[in-house]
C-alpha cells in the first residue's frame, strides 16, 4: 500500500477535515482521525437497504429517509438507485464534504445522486436538525460517526443518549425505523433503544474476513 496523498485540507468549525487518495481509494480524515474510505461500501448499503426492507410495502416510492451524514457517498448513491425512496434527505455539516461531493473527485461516486430530484442536501449538523425541525421521515439512516461506544467528535455522543434517542424518535412517523451503522456490535446501545420506546430492536451484520463486523442496529418507532 502507498503513502497516502492529501488533495484537500480544511479548517472548519469542527476542526480539520482532510481528503486523502490511496492508490485508487479516497479517504476523510477528521482531527487526524480515519472516518471512511471508498474501498468497500457493504456496510454503507446495508445500512439502507436494512432499513427500507423494515418498511411496509405500502410506502414504497414515497418513503422518505433523513441521511446523516454524506461521508464518501456510498449510501447516498445506492439510496438514489432504488425507486421505492420517495425522498431523500441528507444532513452533512462538513462543508467541505459537500464541496468534495459538488466539485471534487468523491462526485465521481455521488453525483448522479445529486442531480437526483428526490435529493436535499443539508448543510446542518444533524444532531442539531433532529432536534429542532419540525420534518417528519420514513426512516432514519445514521452513519456521522464510529458508533455508540466510541465516537470521533465528542459532540457526537449525544446522538446515542436517551434525549438524542427521544430526538430520532420525534423525527419517525409512527412505525418509522431508526437504522445506526456501528464498528462493532453495542449490547448497551441495544438496550438504551429499548428503554427510549422503540420495538422490533435488533442487529444486523456485515461479514468480514477476520475482527469485529461492522453492523446496523435497528428499531422502529411504535405506530
Amino acid at each position: 500500500m502507498t503513502s497516502p496523498v492529501t488533495l484537500d485540507r480544511r479548517e472548519g468549525p469542527y476542526g480539520e477535515v482532510v481528503l486523502r487518495r490511496r492508490d485508487a481509494h479516497y479517504e476523510i480524515i477528521a482531527n487526524g482521525t480515519f472516518l471512511m474510505d471508498t474501498s468497500d461500501g457493504r456496510s454503507e448499503r446495508l445500512l439502507m437497504d436494512a432499513a427500507l426492507d423494515a418498511l411496509p410495502e405500502r410506502l414504497h416510492g414515497r418513503a422518505a429517509v433523513l441521511v446523516g451524514g454524506l461521508g464518501v457517498g456510498f449510501s447516498l448513491a445506492h439510496a438514489a438507485a432504488d425507486p421505492r425512496w420517495g425522498r431523500i434527505v441528507v444532513a452533512e455539516r462538513e462543508e467541505a464534504i459537500i464541496d468534495w461531493h459538488r466539485e471534487g473527485p468523491l462526485a465521481a461516486i455521488s453525483g448522479s445522486a445529486l442531480a437526483d430530484p428526490r435529493t436535499v442536501i443539508l448543510h446542518t449538523d444533524l444532531v442539531t436538525h433532529l432536534r429542532t425541525s419540525s420534518d417528519t421521515y420514513d426512516a432514519l439512516c445514521l452513519d456521522i460517526d464510529n458508533g455508540p461506544d466510541w465516537t470521533v467528535t465528542e459532540d457526537n455522543e449525544s446522538l446515542y443518549s436517551a434525549e438524542g434517542l427521544a430526538a430520532c424518535a420525534a423525527r419517525l412517523n409512527p412505525g418509522g425505523i431508526l437504522a445506526v451503522w456501528s464498528a462493532r456490535p453495542s449490547a448497551d446501545f441495544e438496550e438504551s433503544l429499548r428503554n427510549a420506546g422503540f420495538n422490533g430492536v435488533r442487529t444486523e451484520e456485515v461479514p468480514v474476513a477476520r475482527g469485529v463486523p461492522d453492523v446496523v442496529h435497528l428499531a422502529v418507532r411504535p405506530a
